[in-house]
Protein backbone atom coordinates (compact mmCIF):
# COMPACT_ATOMS: atom_id res chain seq x y z
CA UNK A 1 0.00 0.00 0.00
CA UNK A 2 0.99 3.57 -0.32
CA UNK A 3 -0.13 6.14 1.80
CA UNK A 4 0.27 9.86 1.71
CA UNK A 5 0.46 11.94 5.13
CA UNK A 6 -0.98 15.01 4.32
CA UNK A 7 -1.95 18.44 6.60
CA UNK A 8 -3.75 21.45 5.44
CA UNK A 9 -3.85 19.81 1.83
CA UNK A 10 0.02 19.65 1.84
CA UNK A 11 1.89 16.62 1.93
CA UNK A 12 3.94 15.57 4.38
CA UNK A 13 5.25 12.50 3.58
CA UNK A 14 4.27 9.71 1.00
CA UNK A 15 4.75 5.73 2.74
CA UNK A 16 5.31 2.96 0.49
CA UNK A 17 4.78 -0.37 2.63
CA UNK A 18 6.29 -3.14 3.09
CA UNK A 19 3.44 -5.41 1.67
CA UNK A 20 3.47 -2.78 -1.35
CA UNK A 21 2.88 -4.72 -4.95
CA UNK A 22 2.47 -3.96 -8.51
CA UNK A 23 4.03 -5.24 -12.04
CA UNK A 24 5.60 -2.68 -14.09
CA UNK A 25 7.41 0.58 -12.47
CA UNK A 26 5.20 2.93 -10.41
CA UNK A 27 6.88 6.64 -9.42
CA UNK A 28 5.24 7.59 -5.92
CA UNK A 29 6.81 11.33 -6.64
CA UNK A 30 5.36 13.69 -8.59
CA UNK A 31 8.36 15.11 -11.41
CA UNK A 32 8.57 18.47 -9.36
CA UNK A 33 9.71 17.12 -6.65
CA UNK A 34 13.94 16.87 -5.80
CA UNK A 35 13.54 13.07 -4.65
CA UNK A 36 11.82 10.95 -7.66
CA UNK A 37 11.51 7.53 -5.99
CA UNK A 38 9.69 4.50 -7.80
CA UNK A 39 8.84 0.80 -7.03
CA UNK A 40 9.72 -1.55 -9.45
CA UNK A 41 8.07 -4.85 -9.96
CA UNK A 42 10.15 -7.10 -13.09
CA UNK A 43 10.26 -10.72 -13.54
CA UNK A 44 13.27 -12.91 -14.19
CA UNK A 45 14.96 -11.80 -17.48
CA UNK A 46 14.01 -8.00 -17.37
CA UNK A 47 16.46 -5.62 -19.17
CA UNK A 48 16.55 -2.25 -18.21
CA UNK A 49 18.87 -0.84 -21.32
CA UNK A 50 22.17 0.72 -20.27
CA UNK A 51 22.29 4.07 -19.56
CA UNK A 52 23.71 7.66 -17.83
CA UNK A 53 22.48 10.38 -16.72
CA UNK A 54 23.67 13.80 -18.31
CA UNK A 55 24.77 16.48 -16.38
CA UNK A 56 21.94 18.56 -15.63
CA UNK A 57 21.79 21.93 -13.97
CA UNK A 58 18.38 21.79 -10.97
CA UNK A 59 17.98 24.54 -8.62
CA UNK A 60 16.80 22.53 -5.43
CA UNK A 61 15.08 24.46 -2.40
CA UNK A 62 13.95 22.07 0.16
CA UNK A 63 15.82 18.76 1.54
CA UNK A 64 13.68 16.02 0.83
CA UNK A 65 15.00 12.60 2.85
CA UNK A 66 13.81 9.43 1.82
CA UNK A 67 14.25 6.23 4.62
CA UNK A 68 14.78 2.53 3.94
CA UNK A 69 13.98 0.82 7.01
CA UNK A 70 16.12 -2.54 7.06
CA UNK A 71 15.21 -3.66 10.48
CA UNK A 72 13.33 -2.76 13.21
CA UNK A 73 10.84 -0.59 13.63
CA UNK A 74 10.52 3.26 13.49
CA UNK A 75 8.12 6.47 14.71
CA UNK A 76 8.04 8.89 12.71
CA UNK A 77 6.54 12.02 14.09
CA UNK A 78 5.41 14.94 11.97
CA UNK A 79 4.96 18.81 12.51
CA UNK A 80 3.68 21.84 10.52
CA UNK A 81 5.82 25.01 9.75
CA UNK A 82 5.11 26.55 13.11
CA UNK A 83 6.48 22.87 15.11
CA UNK A 84 3.13 22.22 16.36
CA UNK A 85 2.67 18.64 16.62
CA UNK A 86 0.82 16.94 13.54
CA UNK A 87 0.26 13.00 14.32
CA UNK A 88 2.93 9.81 13.85
CA UNK A 89 3.57 7.08 11.79
CA UNK A 90 4.96 3.76 12.72
CA UNK A 91 7.25 2.20 10.02
CA UNK A 92 8.22 -1.42 9.66
CA UNK A 93 11.35 -3.47 8.29
CA UNK A 94 10.99 -2.88 4.21
CA UNK A 95 8.94 0.49 4.69
CA UNK A 96 10.40 3.39 2.48
CA UNK A 97 9.09 6.59 3.57
CA UNK A 98 9.61 9.68 1.50
CA UNK A 99 9.45 12.40 3.79
CA UNK A 100 8.04 15.98 1.60
CA UNK A 101 7.51 18.79 3.68
CA UNK A 102 7.20 20.03 7.09
CA UNK A 103 8.96 18.75 10.08
CA UNK A 104 9.99 15.76 11.00
CA UNK A 105 11.84 13.66 14.28
CA UNK A 106 12.04 10.41 15.14
CA UNK A 107 12.05 7.63 17.63
CA UNK A 108 13.48 3.92 16.86
CA UNK A 109 11.28 1.54 19.13
CA UNK A 110 12.74 -1.44 18.07
CA UNK A 111 17.09 -1.87 16.95
CA UNK A 112 16.82 -0.16 13.99
CA UNK A 113 18.74 0.10 10.41
CA UNK A 114 17.90 2.15 7.89
CA UNK A 115 19.36 4.06 4.81
CA UNK A 116 18.95 7.69 4.15
CA UNK A 117 18.85 8.98 0.77
CA UNK A 118 19.20 12.91 0.54
CA UNK A 119 19.33 15.49 -1.92
CA UNK A 120 22.97 16.87 -1.19
CA UNK A 121 25.30 18.52 -1.19
CA UNK A 122 25.02 18.44 2.74
CA UNK A 123 25.69 22.72 4.00
CA UNK A 124 25.90 21.38 7.88
CA UNK A 125 23.70 23.41 10.37
CA UNK A 126 22.79 25.52 7.83
CA UNK A 127 20.53 22.60 6.34
CA UNK A 128 17.93 22.25 9.17
CA UNK A 129 15.95 24.03 12.09
CA UNK A 130 16.65 21.57 14.81
CA UNK A 131 13.84 22.17 17.57
CA UNK A 132 12.74 20.03 20.87
CA UNK A 133 9.15 19.05 21.85
CA UNK A 134 8.43 19.96 24.79
CA UNK A 135 4.60 18.29 24.53
CA UNK A 136 3.06 16.95 21.12
CA UNK A 137 1.21 19.97 21.06
CA UNK A 138 3.48 22.47 22.21
CA UNK A 139 7.31 22.60 20.88
CA UNK A 140 9.77 24.87 21.51
CA UNK A 141 12.57 26.13 18.84
CA UNK A 142 16.22 25.69 19.63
Amino acid sequence: MIEHVCYKGNILAIIIRNNFHKDGIEFVTPNEYSQQVAYMNHKTGHLIEPHFHNKVVREVHYTQEVLIIKKGKLRTDFYDSQCGYIESKILNEGDVIVLVTGGHGFEALENLEMIEVKQGPYVGEEDKTRFIAVEKENVVIK
